[in-house]
């Protein structure tokens, strides 16, 4: 037998190891198309090879949620539609903020579900603009970095409306409140509980009503004290991807017998429902 014949892998004379490069990166593209964002994220930091197939448009188009032209239009660098499609998935993924910062939208990175976020200050407040009932108090705690603070007030009501284009689908509303006046002390989280008072009373009242009918109620006592809470006000349907949806939602205590305070209203969430069943009633970090 020849010298070539009888040496062993990986010696001078023998047959070469085959190597990730060796394989076509259309081919390693095509496997890499049918796993999902954040694995191909994983495998495009191992090697050249890996990050290169990575970066072809053919394996993202499919991953973008239907609602994929409207979410670039609210971007206000319309040069992303020149860039690579995983570079603006890996942009979607990060909150986006428009409507001059009170609103921001992001898409959950393994599934392409749309998440819509709305302060308080895009939202209808009664008495907002009297210090002796309310103040806009800077926080970290918040994504938009402020919250709407109740000091007291006899009527209170908080509403809104937005109007945007999900993938067909259920989703889910949700108030983020707290009871307790955020701050820091030291640089650690404080909660002054010195006003809070009249929610022991009466429940106050979640509404969300939508354009073509759909119409949802809830109402609840509020004791959170010290944590933000993702209250569920509802959900509704989208049945057509290609047409906005416009949603009008609302928290009120009416009930004039009584004073209330001491309430911080952070802003407003809408989510698929499928990722939104671990927030029910649970505290969330402040960012994505």
């Amino acid at each position: 037998m020849g010298a070539n014949a009888s040496a062993m892998p990986g010696e001078p004379n023998g047959p070469m190891r085959p190597k990730l490069e060796d394989i076509p990166e259309s081919c390693m593209a095509l496997v890499l198309s049918y796993l999902e964002p954040p694995e191909i994220a994983k495998l495009a930091r191992i090697n050249r090879a890996f990050r290169a197939a990575a970066s072809a448009d053919f394996i993202w188009i499919p991953k973008f949620p239907s609602n994929y032209t409207f979410l670039l239009s609210k971007l206000p660098d319309q040069g992303l539609i020149n860039m690579d499609k995983k570079d603006i998935y890996a942009r979607f993924c990060r909150p986006n903020s428009f409507d001059g910062g009170t609103k921001e939208f992001w898409i959950d990175k393994r599934t392409g579900g749309t998440y819509l976020s709305i302060s308080s200050k895009a939202m209808a407040i009664t008495g907002i603009d009297d210090r002796r009932y309310w103040n806009h108090i800077q926080t970290d705690e918040s994504r938009f970095q402020t919250i709407a603070y109740l000091q007291q007030i006899w009527w209170l009501e908080v509403s809104g409306d937005i109007e945007f284009q999900f993938p067909a689908g259920t989703y889910s509303l949700f108030f983020r409140l707290q009871l307790g006046r955020v701050g820091k002390r030291l640089g650690r989280k404080v909660c002054n509980s010195d006003n809070i008072h009249g929610w022991d009373i009466k429940p106050v009242q979640f509404q969300l009503s939508t354009l073509d009918g759909q119409h949802a109620v809830s109402r609840c006592m509020l004791d959170n004290f010290g944590n933000w809470v993702h209250y569920h006000v509802g959900d509704f349907v989208v049945e057509d991807p290609n047409a906005s949806t416009k949603i009008k939602y609302s928290l009120t205590q009416i009930d004039c017998t009584h004073t209330k305070g001491g309430l911080c209203v952070d802003s407003v969430l809408i989510c698929p429902k499928r990722l939104g069943k671990e927030l029910f009633f649970v505290d969330e970090p402040n960012k994505k």
